[in-house]
Protein backbone atom coordinates (compact mmCIF):
# COMPACT_ATOMS: atom_id res chain seq x y z
CA UNK A 1 0.00 0.00 0.00
CA UNK A 2 1.05 3.23 -0.75
CA UNK A 3 0.79 6.58 0.55
CA UNK A 4 0.84 8.54 -2.73
CA UNK A 5 0.91 7.27 -6.16
CA UNK A 6 2.09 9.95 -8.96
CA UNK A 7 0.97 9.54 -12.36
CA UNK A 8 3.51 11.47 -15.12
CA UNK A 9 7.55 12.64 -15.49
CA UNK A 10 6.88 15.59 -16.69
CA UNK A 11 7.75 19.11 -14.57
CA UNK A 12 4.18 18.29 -12.38
CA UNK A 13 5.10 14.56 -11.52
CA UNK A 14 9.00 15.32 -10.62
CA UNK A 15 7.76 18.53 -8.47
CA UNK A 16 5.23 16.05 -6.50
CA UNK A 17 7.77 13.26 -6.50
CA UNK A 18 10.40 15.89 -4.49
CA UNK A 19 8.12 17.08 -2.54
CA UNK A 20 6.13 14.49 -1.42
CA UNK A 21 9.96 12.55 -0.68
CA UNK A 22 10.61 15.35 1.93
CA UNK A 23 7.38 14.75 3.34
CA UNK A 24 8.36 10.83 3.23
CA UNK A 25 5.79 9.58 1.77
CA UNK A 26 5.44 6.27 0.61
CA UNK A 27 5.57 7.05 -3.04
CA UNK A 28 5.27 5.56 -6.56
CA UNK A 29 5.80 7.26 -9.79
CA UNK A 30 4.17 5.86 -12.86
CA UNK A 31 5.67 7.42 -16.18
CA UNK A 32 6.12 6.41 -19.86
CA UNK A 33 8.87 8.93 -19.86
CA UNK A 34 10.61 11.98 -18.85
CA UNK A 35 9.92 15.44 -19.42
CA UNK A 36 6.38 16.03 -20.81
CA UNK A 37 6.02 17.76 -23.68
CA UNK A 38 8.87 19.92 -23.61
CA UNK A 39 11.38 17.06 -24.39
CA UNK A 40 11.26 17.82 -27.88
CA UNK A 41 12.01 21.45 -27.38
CA UNK A 42 15.15 22.89 -28.98
CA UNK A 43 15.65 25.41 -26.39
CA UNK A 44 13.53 26.62 -23.47
CA UNK A 45 14.04 30.24 -21.89
CA UNK A 46 11.22 30.39 -19.64
CA UNK A 47 12.22 27.24 -16.90
CA UNK A 48 12.80 29.78 -14.22
CA UNK A 49 16.54 29.61 -12.90
CA UNK A 50 18.15 28.22 -17.27
CA UNK A 51 17.94 30.99 -19.21
CA UNK A 52 17.90 28.40 -21.66
CA UNK A 53 17.70 24.62 -22.02
CA UNK A 54 17.04 21.85 -24.14
CA UNK A 55 13.99 20.04 -23.57
CA UNK A 56 16.06 16.75 -23.45
CA UNK A 57 18.36 18.73 -20.54
CA UNK A 58 15.34 19.81 -18.95
CA UNK A 59 14.19 15.64 -18.95
CA UNK A 60 17.08 14.32 -17.73
CA UNK A 61 17.40 16.67 -14.76
CA UNK A 62 13.71 16.04 -13.68
CA UNK A 63 14.86 12.38 -13.45
CA UNK A 64 18.00 12.92 -11.86
CA UNK A 65 16.56 15.18 -8.75
CA UNK A 66 13.69 12.35 -8.90
CA UNK A 67 16.09 9.27 -8.21
CA UNK A 68 17.96 11.46 -5.96
CA UNK A 69 15.17 11.13 -3.35
CA UNK A 70 15.02 8.49 -1.16
CA UNK A 71 11.89 5.86 -0.94
CA UNK A 72 10.83 6.89 -4.17
CA UNK A 73 10.08 3.42 -6.42
CA UNK A 74 9.63 4.22 -10.00
CA UNK A 75 7.87 2.23 -12.53
CA UNK A 76 9.15 3.34 -15.98
CA UNK A 77 8.50 2.83 -19.19
CA UNK A 78 4.69 2.20 -18.64
CA UNK A 79 1.20 4.05 -18.40
CA UNK A 80 -1.30 3.96 -16.24
CA UNK A 81 -4.38 2.94 -17.96
CA UNK A 82 -7.47 2.52 -15.15
CA UNK A 83 -8.27 3.43 -12.12
CA UNK A 84 -10.65 2.31 -9.04
CA UNK A 85 -11.92 3.25 -6.05
CA UNK A 86 -11.15 0.55 -3.41
CA UNK A 87 -12.35 0.79 -0.41
CA UNK A 88 -11.27 3.88 1.17
CA UNK A 89 -8.09 3.76 -1.24
CA UNK A 90 -7.73 3.18 -5.18
CA UNK A 91 -6.71 0.37 -7.34
CA UNK A 92 -4.23 1.52 -9.97
CA UNK A 93 -3.53 -0.65 -13.53
CA UNK A 94 -0.49 -0.55 -15.82
CA UNK A 95 -0.83 -1.21 -19.64
CA UNK A 96 2.08 -3.77 -18.53
CA UNK A 97 -0.02 -5.29 -16.14
CA UNK A 98 1.31 -3.94 -13.09
CA UNK A 99 -1.08 -3.06 -10.72
CA UNK A 100 -1.24 -1.39 -6.92
CA UNK A 101 -3.06 0.14 -4.20
CA UNK A 102 -2.36 3.83 -2.74
CA UNK A 103 -3.96 6.15 -0.69
CA UNK A 104 -3.44 9.34 -2.81
CA UNK A 105 -3.28 9.84 -6.54
CA UNK A 106 -1.82 12.78 -8.33
CA UNK A 107 -2.99 12.73 -11.90
CA UNK A 108 0.09 14.94 -13.82
CA UNK A 109 -0.19 12.93 -17.11
CA UNK A 110 -0.40 15.87 -19.29
CA UNK A 111 -1.59 15.86 -22.29
CA UNK A 112 -0.96 14.76 -26.24
CA UNK A 113 -1.00 17.63 -28.84
CA UNK A 114 -3.28 16.71 -31.89
CA UNK A 115 -1.26 16.10 -34.82
CA UNK A 116 -1.38 16.54 -38.68
CA UNK A 117 -0.59 13.19 -39.63
CA UNK A 118 0.94 14.42 -42.90
CA UNK A 119 4.65 13.35 -44.16
CA UNK A 120 7.38 15.09 -42.70
CA UNK A 121 5.85 15.52 -39.15
CA UNK A 122 7.34 13.06 -37.06
CA UNK A 123 10.55 13.27 -39.18
CA UNK A 124 11.15 17.05 -38.57
CA UNK A 125 9.59 17.19 -34.82
CA UNK A 126 11.92 19.44 -33.08
CA UNK A 127 13.62 20.23 -36.30
CA UNK A 128 11.63 23.06 -37.21
CA UNK A 129 8.34 21.31 -36.23
CA UNK A 130 6.94 22.68 -33.67
CA UNK A 131 4.17 22.68 -30.70
CA UNK A 132 4.66 25.01 -28.17
CA UNK A 133 4.91 28.62 -29.09
CA UNK A 134 5.50 30.19 -25.68
CA UNK A 135 8.22 27.66 -25.46
CA UNK A 136 10.09 27.75 -29.38
CA UNK A 137 9.12 31.13 -30.79
CA UNK A 138 12.46 32.85 -29.52
CA UNK A 139 14.30 29.75 -31.36
CA UNK A 140 12.95 31.35 -34.89
CA UNK A 141 14.35 34.78 -34.49
CA UNK A 142 14.49 36.04 -38.43
CA UNK A 143 12.98 33.08 -40.16
CA UNK A 144 10.08 32.17 -42.15
CA UNK A 145 7.24 30.45 -40.20
CA UNK A 146 3.89 28.85 -40.75
CA UNK A 147 1.64 28.35 -37.81
CA UNK A 148 -1.14 25.86 -38.55
CA UNK A 149 -4.64 26.66 -37.00
CA UNK A 150 -6.66 29.31 -36.98
CA UNK A 151 -8.10 28.64 -33.50
CA UNK A 152 -7.69 30.63 -30.43
CA UNK A 153 -4.20 28.95 -30.02
CA UNK A 154 -3.36 29.16 -33.71
CA UNK A 155 -3.45 33.35 -33.16
CA UNK A 156 -1.62 33.20 -29.81
CA UNK A 157 1.20 31.45 -31.57
CA UNK A 158 1.09 33.95 -34.10
CA UNK A 159 1.65 36.77 -31.46
CA UNK A 160 4.17 34.75 -29.84
CA UNK A 161 5.93 35.07 -32.72
CA UNK A 162 5.96 38.65 -33.72
CA UNK A 163 8.49 39.70 -31.58
CA UNK A 164 11.13 37.09 -33.26
CA UNK A 165 9.93 35.59 -36.74
CA UNK A 166 10.90 37.66 -40.16
CA UNK A 167 7.03 36.48 -41.99
CA UNK A 168 4.28 34.33 -40.59
CA UNK A 169 2.03 32.35 -42.39
CA UNK A 170 -1.06 31.42 -40.82
CA UNK A 171 -3.12 28.30 -42.60
CA UNK A 172 -6.42 27.89 -41.70
CA UNK A 173 -8.34 24.99 -43.13
CA UNK A 174 -11.76 26.68 -43.18
CA UNK A 175 -13.00 29.57 -44.30
CA UNK A 176 -12.87 32.10 -41.40
CA UNK A 177 -10.59 32.41 -38.26
CA UNK A 178 -12.02 30.70 -35.31
CA UNK A 179 -10.25 32.39 -32.75
CA UNK A 180 -11.53 35.41 -30.27
CA UNK A 181 -12.51 38.34 -32.26
CA UNK A 182 -10.31 40.78 -30.45
CA UNK A 183 -7.55 38.32 -31.19
CA UNK A 184 -7.68 38.22 -34.51
CA UNK A 185 -7.68 41.56 -34.50
CA UNK A 186 -4.40 42.00 -32.72
CA UNK A 187 -2.81 39.47 -35.43
CA UNK A 188 -4.39 40.96 -38.69
CA UNK A 189 -2.63 44.08 -37.39
CA UNK A 190 0.70 43.48 -38.05
CA UNK A 191 2.27 43.52 -41.39
CA UNK A 192 4.25 40.35 -40.90
CA UNK A 193 1.38 37.83 -41.01
CA UNK A 194 -0.27 36.75 -44.46
CA UNK A 195 -3.22 34.49 -43.67
CA UNK A 196 -4.04 31.48 -46.40
CA UNK A 197 -7.42 30.53 -45.64
CA UNK A 198 -9.15 26.90 -46.99
CA UNK A 199 -5.80 25.11 -46.78
CA UNK A 200 -5.35 21.63 -45.86
CA UNK A 201 -1.45 21.15 -45.45
CA UNK A 202 -0.63 17.97 -47.30
CA UNK A 203 3.06 17.88 -45.95
CA UNK A 204 6.16 19.33 -44.43
CA UNK A 205 9.58 19.74 -46.33
CA UNK A 206 12.75 19.84 -45.35
CA UNK A 207 16.28 17.90 -45.16
CA UNK A 208 18.40 17.96 -42.23
CA UNK A 209 15.69 20.84 -40.90
CA UNK A 210 12.44 22.20 -42.27
CA UNK A 211 12.46 23.75 -45.70
CA UNK A 212 8.90 23.92 -46.11
CA UNK A 213 5.83 23.20 -46.88
CA UNK A 214 3.28 21.97 -49.26
CA UNK A 215 -0.49 22.50 -49.20
CA UNK A 216 -3.59 22.65 -51.11
CA UNK A 217 -6.15 25.35 -51.79
CA UNK A 218 -9.30 23.29 -50.95
CA UNK A 219 -11.66 25.98 -53.63
CA UNK A 220 -9.25 25.21 -56.27
CA UNK A 221 -7.48 21.87 -55.48
CA UNK A 222 -4.31 23.51 -56.51
CA UNK A 223 -1.46 22.14 -54.82
CA UNK A 224 1.31 25.15 -53.77
CA UNK A 225 4.72 25.34 -51.41
CA UNK A 226 5.82 27.38 -49.06
CA UNK A 227 9.38 28.22 -48.12
CA UNK A 228 9.59 27.91 -44.56
CA UNK A 229 12.34 27.67 -41.91
CA UNK A 230 9.72 26.42 -38.85
CA UNK A 231 5.81 24.84 -38.88
CA UNK A 232 3.90 25.61 -35.91
CA UNK A 233 1.27 22.96 -35.61
CA UNK A 234 -1.77 24.41 -32.95
CA UNK A 235 -4.33 22.67 -33.77
CA UNK A 236 -5.63 21.69 -30.55
CA UNK A 237 -4.36 19.00 -27.31
CA UNK A 238 -5.82 16.11 -26.06
CA UNK A 239 -5.55 15.84 -21.94
CA UNK A 240 -4.60 12.19 -20.92
CA UNK A 241 -7.35 11.51 -18.52
CA UNK A 242 -8.98 8.78 -19.62
CA UNK A 243 -7.55 6.95 -16.79
CA UNK A 244 -9.66 8.76 -14.79
CA UNK A 245 -13.12 9.35 -16.73
CA UNK A 246 -16.22 8.96 -14.53
CA UNK A 247 -14.34 9.09 -11.48
CA UNK A 248 -13.37 12.88 -10.92
CA UNK A 249 -15.03 15.37 -13.05
CA UNK A 250 -13.60 16.60 -16.16
CA UNK A 251 -14.94 19.41 -19.00
CA UNK A 252 -16.04 19.32 -22.49
CA UNK A 253 -12.64 19.04 -23.19
CA UNK A 254 -11.86 16.23 -21.30
CA UNK A 255 -9.87 18.52 -19.09
CA UNK A 256 -9.57 17.59 -15.36
CA UNK A 257 -11.51 20.37 -13.02
CA UNK A 258 -9.37 21.25 -9.98
CA UNK A 259 -9.32 23.57 -7.09
CA UNK A 260 -6.56 26.30 -7.97
CA UNK A 261 -6.59 26.72 -4.20
CA UNK A 262 -4.98 23.32 -4.14
CA UNK A 263 -5.09 21.26 -7.23
CA UNK A 264 -8.32 18.91 -5.51
CA UNK A 265 -10.23 17.21 -7.87
CA UNK A 266 -13.87 16.12 -7.29
CA UNK A 267 -13.10 12.63 -5.93
CA UNK A 268 -11.71 12.48 -2.19
CA UNK A 269 -8.24 11.42 -2.48
CA UNK A 270 -7.62 12.45 -5.96
CA UNK A 271 -5.04 15.51 -7.11
CA UNK A 272 -4.44 16.87 -10.97
CA UNK A 273 -1.70 19.32 -11.86
CA UNK A 274 -0.55 20.74 -15.18
CA UNK A 275 -1.40 19.99 -18.87
CA UNK A 276 -4.05 17.52 -18.03
CA UNK A 277 -6.08 20.30 -16.20
CA UNK A 278 -8.25 23.05 -16.90
CA UNK A 279 -6.15 25.45 -15.73
CA UNK A 280 -5.79 27.91 -18.52
CA UNK A 281 -2.05 28.54 -18.60
CA UNK A 282 -0.13 25.34 -19.87
CA UNK A 283 3.31 26.46 -18.87
CA UNK A 284 5.93 24.04 -17.25
CA UNK A 285 6.28 26.24 -13.65
CA UNK A 286 2.58 26.34 -13.54
CA UNK A 287 2.78 22.76 -13.39
CA UNK A 288 5.45 22.25 -11.54
CA UNK A 289 3.59 25.15 -8.73
CA UNK A 290 0.29 23.36 -8.38
CA UNK A 291 1.57 19.83 -7.90
CA UNK A 292 3.67 21.20 -5.58
CA UNK A 293 0.47 22.30 -4.07
CA UNK A 294 -1.36 19.27 -4.47
CA UNK A 295 1.52 16.96 -2.72
CA UNK A 296 1.83 19.40 0.39
CA UNK A 297 -2.19 19.23 0.39
CA UNK A 298 -1.69 15.26 -0.11
CA UNK A 299 0.03 15.33 3.02
CA UNK A 300 -1.97 17.35 5.06
CA UNK A 301 -4.68 14.83 4.27
CA UNK A 302 -2.87 11.63 4.98
CA UNK A 303 -1.32 13.02 8.30
CA UNK A 304 -2.99 15.61 10.04
CA UNK A 305 -6.86 14.47 8.78
CA UNK A 306 -7.38 17.60 6.61
CA UNK A 307 -10.76 15.45 4.40
CA UNK A 308 -10.67 17.42 1.38
CA UNK A 309 -13.81 18.75 0.50
CA UNK A 310 -15.93 17.98 -3.04
CA UNK A 311 -16.57 20.80 -5.15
Amino acid sequence: MYDFLIIGGGPAGAAAAVYAARKKLKTILITTEWGGQSVVSAGIENWIGDINISGFELAKKLENHVRAQEDIEIVMPDKVFKIEKSGENFKVSTEKGNSCETKTVLVASGARRKKLGVPGEKEFDGKGVAYCSTCDAPIFKNKDVAVIGGGNAGLEAVIDLFPYAKSIKLLEYGAALKGDPVTQDKVKASRKLEIIFNAETLEILGDKFVTGLRYKDRNTGEEKRLDLNGVFVEIGSVPNSDMVKGLVDTNKYGEIIINSKNARTSKIGIWAAGDVTDDPFKQNNISAGDAVKAALDAYSYLTLGDRPYNM
